[in-house]
């Protein structure tokens, strides 16, 4: 049995904070697992480092259900983005070991492919709507099947999904919270006068997306999917906030446009009424934050029961650890149906050497035994962290709003 006999938590600020767990086993076989939860990375560093890692010390490094049961149930207090976002880390390395050992890709462990690569979707943004359109152009021209839509809003000082770096957003942008303004008003006006552009200029053999970031109200949801149901939108993103999962039957109610949400759920509870009621068509909980490949299975399989898809995030608060995880994770599930991918910086993916690509709009995790990712350490060590805050929303009036 390969026995664990040392892990180490290793933070490192590329760009962006990353946390990586790195378990070792007394044959030298290493795994790394992703531990980063944008702006409260810390935390689950410390998590880890003082909590987590001790109890590893010892155990076989092929027993993944039961190490994952154990630090699920075992510390009595369960769930929360910390908990299970360190538990990820761990049942990711080891997965990542256990590929290794058996020379064997993590998705052949899965049961092998579905399919040959994952589809994703860029992220096509700009101040105004005609340069999201040129921004979604040149994801068209690179060979994407699906695109994200994000613009402006007049009268706004900054929107959600914009930013002056076309090709590596990152929000988490200040060493304290700055704060943004919203208009719900101002933003369901210019959202299908986008579309509309959209399908005008980019025509319709490209899924389009967008991203509403929790802001709006079932009602207001509703009307926002029925003004762009002429569009064919290929789902609508986090219409409402989703601790209260009966909302979305309003939603139901009153649109036809998919809808995702999950990108911030930690486990199969969070999703479960909304997946067994189909008030959803994707499920976007993702590898790092809902517990690791393991749990991350579990949910898709309830999702598969009642016809709902798969769709993880995949922004840069996640590293390319996480990345190469989904993509085994989504090669291998039956019920696949979307991967989102934002491309991390040069500087990022030195100190991430990893096997994935991306071609004709689709990714690959590569055949390398394991992920097929590790982390450079001496590289790693030159990039000390840098604490760095996701904004806060208000209203006009000054309300806080979720951001």
């Amino acid at each position: 049995m390969p026995k664990i006999v040392a892990a180490r938590v290793i933070v490192t600020c590329p760009g962006r904070n990353f946390v990586t767990l790195k378990i070792e086993c007394d044959d030298g076989t290493t795994g790394v697992g992703d531990a980063t939860l944008n702006g409260r990375e810390l935390a689950v560093a410390a998590y880890l480092t003082e909590h987590v890692v001790p109890c590893l010390i010892g155990r076989d490094a092929h027993r993944i259900e039961d190490i994952w049961q154990y630090l699920y149930k075992g510390p009595y207090w369960r769930r929360g983005p910390v908990t299970m976002t360190a538990i990820a880390a761990v049942d990711v390395a080891l997965w990542d070991i256990k590929g290794k050992l058996a020379g064997l890709p993590v998705y052949q462990l899965l049961g092998g492919a579905c399919r040959e690569g994952a589809m994703v979707y860029g992220h096509a943004n700009g101040t105004t709507i005609e340069e999201t359109i040129e921004a979604a152009r040149a994801y068209q021209r690179e060979g994407y099947r699906a695109i994200r839509l994000q613009c402006g809003v007049p009268g706004m000082a900054s929107t959600y999904g914009v930013s002056k770096d076309k090709d590596f957003y990152e929000p988490a942008d200040s060493d304290l919270p700055t704060e943004n303004v919203w208009s719900t008003a101002k933003y369901v006006r210019v959202v299908p006068e986008l579309f509309a552009a959209a399908r005008e200029a980019l025509g319709w053999d490209v899924h389009l997306l967008h991203d509403i970031h929790h802001r709006l109200t079932p009602i207001e949801a509703g009307r926002l999917g029925r003004d762009l149901e002429p569009y064919r939108p290929f789902w609508l993103e986090d219409a409402t906030p989703a601790e209260n999962q009966a909302a979305f039957r309003l939603i139901r109610q009153h649109t036809t446009a998919p809808l995702a949400v999950g990108e911030i759920f930690n486990s199969i509870w969070d999703a479960k009424a909304l997946i067994e009621e189909q008030l959803i068509d994707y499920i976007r909980a993702t590898v790092v934050h809902a517990g690791g490949i393991t749990h991350l299975r579990r949910i898709a399989a309830l999702a598969d029961l009642y016809q709902v898809r798969t769709g993880c995030h995949g922004a840069t608060d996640l590293s390319p650890v996480t990345m190469a995880a989904a993509l085994h994770f989504d090669l291998s599930v039956p019920n696949f149906g979307i991967q989102e991918y934002m491309r991390h910086t040069a500087e990022t993916d030195a100190v991430f050497p990893h096997a994935y690509t991306f071609a004709d709009g689709m990714m690959h995790p590569g055949d390398a035994p394991g992920l097929g990712v590790d982390i450079d350490e001496a590289l790693a060590a030159g990039y000390g962290y840098k604490r760095a805050f996701l904004p806060v929303n208000r209203l006009e009036d000054g309300t806080l709003w979720s951001w």
